[in-house]
């Protein structure tokens, strides 16, 4: 036989006050990801330029080259570009400091890394490639230049150069981003 005793409630767990905490550490999650998805792309775009681009236009005309560089350059100035350009920095200055303190702090120091090598890629690109950019630019249209293999041979190789190095600094942004996630994945906050 068997009695009938009144069950016990079930025990309620207790509600940890952390609602807040998980939604900023969703927030950072969000932020890493995306600084590093930005930084991907281009990582990616000066890849690009790197294996094709740049191989491709070496085997052109010197007018054609000119003609071809001096309208990537004008082209490329587009909002979806501006977006990613400047927002790798943003997006990753904004993840290093959503990750200053608590259980983002271990990822910190690869996104303080990933933000440097991409800020450095910024100094490679303002400080050597656009100014090399401007100088093709100036040199006028590619039908009118007197000597355009002069003007190629200022412009091509020390353009390539730049753009392997900060091909190489974004990469590496890239790579220190990319383990930052694996890092704050580790702690579960990504």
């Amino acid at each position: 036989m068997t009695q009938n005793t009144p069950l016990a409630p079930a025990p309620v767990p207790a509600r940890r006050p952390t609602r807040g905490v998980a939604v900023n550490g969703d927030l950072r999650s969000l932020v890493l990801l995306a600084a590093t998805l930005v930084t991907g792309l281009m990582a990616g775009l000066y890849f690009a330029f790197s294996v094709a681009v740049m191989p491709g236009l070496a085997r052109a005309g010197d007018r054609t080259f000119i003609e071809t560089m001096q309208r990537v350059n004008v082209a490329i100035l587009n909002g979806w570009f501006t977006l990613a350009f400047g927002g790798a920095l943003v997006l990753g200055v904004v993840a290093a400091v959503l990750h200053r303190g608590g259980e983002g702090r271990p990822a910190l120091p690869w996104i303080i890394a990933g933000v440097a090598l991409y800020a450095a890629s910024l100094v490679i690109t303002m400080g050597f490639n656009v100014p090399l950019n401007n100088r093709l630019a100036g040199a006028g249209a590619p039908g009118r230049i007197h000597d355009p293999a002069a003007v190629r041979a200022q412009f091509e190789s020390a353009w390539v150069h730049w753009n392997i190095a900060r091909t190489l600094v974004t990469t590496g942004a890239l790579g220190c981003l990319a383990w930052a996630v694996r890092v704050a994945g580790s702690t579960g906050r990504i």
